[in-house]
Formats: structure tokens, sequence, C-alpha cells
């Protein structure tokens, strides 16, 4: 199967391809020894969280802190 690149660089997924995989709105793209590789991802929110806590190096006592900061700053115990 071919698929054309446009002018602003996109392509578009025959098909047969997008069927064979399922419903993907993101990918993992890969150059290797001249391939492009797409390989689907699918992304949970909460994943995508997690990774930005830990980007963060925050932890459960850092998030804790914090909603109880909140809390206490809005006359709120949350208790």
């Amino acid at each position: 199967m071919l698929a054309k690149m446009t002018a602003k660089n996109q392509l578009t997924l025959p098909k047969s391809i997008t069927n064979a995989i399922g419903q993907v709105e993101y990918f993992d793209i890969e150059a290797r020894d001249g391939q492009i590789i797409l390989t689907p991802v699918r992304i949970q929110r909460a994943d995508a969280v997690r990774s930005k806590l830990a980007e963060l190096g925050l932890d459960e006592q850092d998030i804790e802190d914090a909603v109880n900061w909140a809390r206490a700053e809005n006359g709120r115990t949350g208790q």
C-alpha cells in the first residue's frame, strides 16, 4: 500500500490499516534503518498524570500536603 505525504508533511493511513489497529488517536514514531515505524499508543489520562508527577518528582505525601494546604486556605478541613 502507498501513502502520500502532503506539502504539510501529513500522511493519511489507508482505511484497511486503521481498521486493523482499531480506534487510536496517538502513535509513537520512530525512524529505524530508513523506515518509519508507527506504534499505536492508547493514552490514559491517569497515566499522563502519573507521568507528570514522576517528572516533577512529586510523591503521595507532596500531594496530600498540597490538598491539606488548599483546604486550610479555603477554610475547609475536608472532614
